[in-house]
């Protein structure tokens, strides 16, 4: 009897322990029961800054051209710029650079951004003369004291007009030279006489001003301008003073004759194709835009701070070198046989093939008004370009 006691127990004991079981194990098919969402974040391991980005699942690759070569300042600012871009898009923009007309020449540089040759483009208007009509007004003399001011003029002018011909391309801002000079290998230009025969490199409406000053234009690069001047095929060139350092082109000048008056300017693009553009995205087009911004003062700094250096430059070199600076009463020669003439013709062609040619020129007269001595100092010139552009070096 106890002996069948005890085994009825025990039988008792292991049947309840299988119900106990088979309750607590989750039929076939159900889910898991899982910890809340307050538990998991409770325990999950902390992420700093960097780390808890996550990384960009699309990068969009784009190349930029640029005819400045590698070392001009013009092009370590469209370095800059592209670094900039990357950084503050992320990492989620890769833009390849390609300086010195590598990808396009000065001239196609424009068509090779609407062809989609290069995403993104830097030249200037005056090596495509007609192709700009509206942006050949801006180039003409209007007195421009400086790049500063000539760059603050050209977007002003472009975000007032927004003229039809850029419409194949979204610009992205516009930069300016310094009033042209006229620099000549063997004789000087000390009166209107001097330039009569001669042959001087120039391009757009600087080669329209030496023709009515009497010279022989010739079209051409600055990048074709060096060997030009040192194997005589040209007497000069006529170009803002910078090129006399950032082209070297002091080592085969020995005159430099300022016609500040006539210097006409060159408007220079930033240009991006308009099917890359239209697919960034919102966020990624606001960067671009804001750093094109930033960009517009430091060229305008560093058009300053070149033509200061390369007069420097210039004179500094010796063997009899000069700077000759015309008088008022010639100057005023100058201005009545080269600009006002030019002037009134592009008021009338213009304006007769239906541009607002005569508002164009009262708003480019006013911006160069109001801009007129607001201009950076040489100094902050100097500072800003010796500092934060002379040495720089990407970083890898």
């Amino acid at each position: 009897m106890k002996l069948k006691a005890v085994l009825s127990v025990f039988f008792l004991m292991a049947l309840a322990t299988s119900l106990l079981s088979g309750c607590s194990r989750p039929e076939s098919g159900q889910p898991q029961p899982t910890a809340p969402e307050s538990a998991k974040q409770e325990t999950a391991a902390p992420q700093s800054g960097e780390a808890a980005q996550k990384a960009p699942e699309t990068v969009i690759e784009l190349n930029y051209s640029n005819f400045f070569p590698a070392t001009h300042y013009h092009s370590i600012l469209a370095e800059q710029w592209i670094r900039e871009i990357q950084r503050r898009s992320n990492q989620r923009v890769k833009i390849n650079y390609f300086p010195g007309g590598t990808l396009a020449k000065a001239p196609q540089t424009y068509d090779a951004v609407t062809q989609g040759i290069c995403d993104i483009g830097m030249s200037l208007f005056a090596y495509t003369p007609g192709r700009f009509p509206a942006g050949e007004l801006v180039d003409l003399p209007h007195a421009y004291p400086d790049g500063w001011v000539a760059t603050q003029v050209a977007n002003d002018f472009y975000d007032r007009f927004r003229p039809k011909e850029l419409d194949d391309t979204h610009p992205l801002y516009f930069h300016a030279h310094g009033p042209g000079v006229i620099f000549t290998t063997k004789k000087p230009v000390r009166a209107l006489e001097d330039l009569k025969g001669m042959i001087i490199r120039a391009t757009g409406v600087g080669a329209q001003i030496m023709q009515a000053l009497g010279a022989q234009g010739y079209g051409a690069s600055q990048a074709e301008a060096y060997e030009l001047l040192s194997k005589s095929v040209v007497d000069g060139s006529f170009a803002p003073r910078e090129v006399l350092k950032g082209w070297n082109q002091a080592e085969v000048v020995k005159y430099v004759t300022g016609c500040y008056e006539v210097g006409n300017t060159s408007m220079m693009f930033v240009v991006m194709n308009n099917a890359k553009w239209a697919a960034l995205p919102p966020d990624l087009q606001q960067v671009f835009t804001e750093v094109s911004s930033d960009w517009k003062d430091k060229h305008g700094k560093v058009w300053n701070y070149y033509d200061d250096l390369a007069m420097q430059h210039f004179l500094g070199l010796g063997q009899d070198r000069e700077l000759i600076e015309l008088g008022q009463e010639e100057m005023l020669r100058w201005v009545k046989t080269a600009v006002e003439p030019l002037i009134r013709k592009y008021l009338t062609e213009k304006s007769a093939a239906g541009l607002p040619a005569a508002d164009y020129q009262k708003y480019i007269e006013e911006r160069v008004a109001a801009w007129r001595g607001k201009s950076p100092a040489p100094a902050l010139c100097r500072e800003f370009a010796e500092a934060q552009v002379a040495n720089w070096k990407p970083q890898k």
